[in-house]
């Protein structure tokens, strides 16, 4: 049999849900007598909600539109664009999920590189005309054509596999750092899925190199019909110059991976190996390469948890468990905002921009109000001179923001929520006088971190309309809401606040109202083992880096310096005071906090000798491995009792939280994964071939 029949023998049986991505097939008459053109469109037969993706059916069909093309002797050229919006996506990462064995992972990397160069292969040259979003298998399309177009209007441009824990298998190592140069590859390779999956735009993958011409959506593939014309009618020349420093960028990029992932997660390192091979190895060599690391990458644990990260991302947070109905959730056609300090003033920035209705701040004094009005308006200059909104817009949001020194301002507000200092007495005082002025149906909300919402409301007349929504630093950045329904909180008002939190373009997690809720309760049971193990006489330096092997986004102190370890003190207090047999109050923390220690490190990043010597003293010092353990155990016992006491409704909202909220890792998929696949959750948390290789 031949290579496409063995595939298909050994991949038809599975991908039987497949969304298949057709290959249209069309014959163009170029512009200028230039000839013709077959121009396959890539079309999933659904709008643009529904990306085109490459599962083994779509290759097959893709292959079978280039043997017919292959056979013809009246082409010019051969050109590839997709459906409105979207270009491709690049590969089926629900039937990824479904590999079973190395022999299908390596026929999976196989197919596509056998079906995909076949378009730079042809004795007439190809065009890709990336008209809508390409990632990963859809951008590799292109990159095995001859030249590229590209839309000045394309949202997304990128290769996210290692942000997942796969690698660019298709081509995508060995052809992009030869057309752009090692350094600029590795920056859409490896760079970018490591900074949260950033994606590029059209206009700067034209300037990246990635594209040969940049148009403009609205007659974007005419253009490139007439441009490719003028291509073949030798008008245009396209060159393709050679690349060196090959050797150093891959060295500068390993660095950088080892100081983020510090080994932690395998797909960037055999990423810099494809691309530093892509130097000298022939194009059969590189793709080979490429299938075995996809195939390796695959049956790897890493990359299913990584899977299950994305599925919880997309699919879990778009459709938060135990949401009310959202038909009860009211209208809210103004905001207040109680305090002006940082946090508030993100926060009203945030509603204005997204909920775009008036958002009044008070505070105590006038330079304080005046102080986060001007934070405001100032954040709205600098949005306005990176271009991201017009002068209008600016003007617009600058009006919407305002202050008031009296919570009268309130009067007519449908959602007022509160920024103040993390102190009951403080929040019952604030709540208090703002149901004095508010009208019945207005919706009560708390920024608070660990306090409970049940005593915050406990002397409100309306207590069910007081509801936790509580953001993580810094407001725009980070994408979790954790939603606190306390005893009281009504239906109308917890469906109101996933609504605004939808509107906000948050992922929202609904969580009962318990002492620190999810992610700082886990944080600071997590800093507490590390803090712990330094006061009985750990060296500072084996417990900060007894977690490496995570590849966390920071180590425990270092965190505690982004915090504040005054933040981090009181939440241990309260988590004490709820559960004393489980988290305790560092003694050594307290004094670090009374000598006015920003934390154990200096602003270069050095050890602060004098913050260090606060915690000396201890007789029983753990080993790196002993502290690593004695971390993951607590963690694995207080998740275990946060969905026993029905925190959240599944472990799966726990790794959500985690990832959306402390930044951890895909290829964790948050924790629990980690813990069940260490054998550390005894029983697991999640079953076999969840976030696992299938059992």
């Amino acid at each position: 049999m031949s290579s496409i029949e063995n595939w298909r023998a050994l991949l038809s049986k599975r991908d039987s849900d497949e969304v298949v991505t057709k290959a249209l097939v069309r014959d163009v008459q170029l512009p200028n007598g230039a000839g013709t053109m077959a121009l396959i469109t890539l079309d999933n037969g659904f709008d643009h909600t529904k990306p085109n993706t490459f599962g083994p059916h779509g290759l097959f069909a893709l292959n079978g539109a280039l043997s017919e093309i292959a056979e013809r002797t009246d082409l010019a050229a051969v050109g590839v664009t997709g459906k409105p919006f979207i270009f491709a996506v690049g590969a089926d990462l629900k039937g990824a999920a479904e590999v079973a064995s190395r022999d299908e992972a390596l026929a999976i990397g196989a197919l596509g590189h056998h079906v995909f160069r076949r378009l730079g292969e042809l004795p007439i040259p190809s065009f890709a005309f990336v008209n809508g979003a390409a990632m990963g298998g859809g951008l590799e399309v292109a990159l095995h054509c001859t030249y590229r177009t590209i839309s000045s209007g394309v949202p997304a441009v990128a290769l996210p596999e290692c942000f997942l824990g796969l690698v660019p298998g298709w081509g995508g190592t060995q052809l992009l750092p030869r057309l752009i140069g090692p350094a600029k590859a590795i920056k859409l390779i490896i760079e970018n899925p490591l900074a949260q999956n950033r994606m590029i735009k059209g206009r700067d993958a034209f300037e990246l190199g990635v594209a040969d011409a940049l148009f403009e959506p609205a007659d974007f593939l005419e253009e490139s019909l007439r441009w490719a014309a003028r291509v073949l009618q030798g008008e245009v020349a396209i060159e393709r110059p050679a690349h060196d420093g090959w050797e150093k960028a891959v060295a500068d990029a390993r660095f950088l991976v080892d100081m983020k992932l510090r080994g932690a997660s395998p797909a960037p390192y055999r990423a810099l190996d494809l691309i530093a091979q892509a130097e000298t190895a022939t194009r059969d060599e590189g793709f080979a390469a490429e299938d075995e690391a996809l195939a390796d990458l695959l049956m790897g644990d890493e990359l299913r948890a990584g899977l299950y990260s994305f599925d919880l991302v997309q699919r879990r947070a778009k459709r938060p468990a135990g949401a009310p109905d959202r038909s009860l959730a009211r209208k809210v056609t103004k905001v207040g905002v109680v305090g002006a300090g940082l946090m508030a003033s993100q926060m009203a920035l945030l509603f204005a921009r997204r909920l775009e209705v008036p958002v009044v701040m008070t505070d105590l004094d006038q330079a304080r109000l005046d102080k986060g009005v001007g934070y405001v308006h100032a954040e709205v200059g600098k949005l306005l001179a990176k271009g991201r909104i017009s002068a209008d817009q600016a003007n617009r949001l600058k009006a919407l923001v305002t202050g008031s020194l009296t919570k009268d301002a309130f009067a007519d507000a449908d959602f007022v929520i509160e920024a103040v200092f993390e102190d009951m007495a403080v929040k019952k005082q604030v709540f208090s006088e703002v149901e004095a002025v508010v009208g019945p149906a207005c919706v009560l909300a708390t920024n608070t971190s660990s306090l409970s919402l049940t005593e915050m409301g406990a002397e409100l007349k309306h207590p069910e309309r007081l509801v936790g929504f509580h953001f993580f630093n810094p407001v725009a950045v980070m994408p979790l809401l954790e939603i606190i329904k306390g005893a009281a909180t009504d239906d109308a008002t917890l469906a109101t606040a996933f609504a605004v939190g939808k509107s906000l373009k948050k992922s929202s997690v609904l969580v009962k109202d318990a002492p620190a809720f999810v992610v700082n309760r886990l944080l600071t049971c997590f800093m507490g083992e590390v803090v712990t193990a330094v006061d009985e006489g750990t060296p500072l330096e084996v417990a900060e880096h007894a977690l490496d092997g995570l590849g966390l986004p920071m180590t425990p102190f270092a965190l505690l310096q982004l915090v504040g370890p005054a933040v981090g003190l009181h939440v241990a207090e309260t988590l004490h005071e709820a559960f004393p047999d489980r988290f305790g109050v560092s003694e050594n923390m307290a004094k670090l906090v009374a000598a006015g220690k920003p934390g154990v490190y200096r602003p270069d990043f050095t050890l602060d000798p004098e913050a260090v010597a606060l915690f000396a003293g201890g007789a029983s010092p753990s080993t790196a491995e002993q502290v690593r353990e004695r971390v993951l155990t607590a963690l694995a016992t207080e998740i275990r009792i946060m969905l026993d006491e029905g925190v959240v409704a599944a472990p799966q909202d726990i790794d959500l939280c985690m990832i959306l909220g402390a930044g951890w890792p895909f290829h964790l998929g948050g924790i629990t994964p980690y813990l069940d696949r260490t054998g550390i959750a005894q029983p697991r948390f999640l079953p076999p071939g969840v976030a696992s290789l299938p059992a």
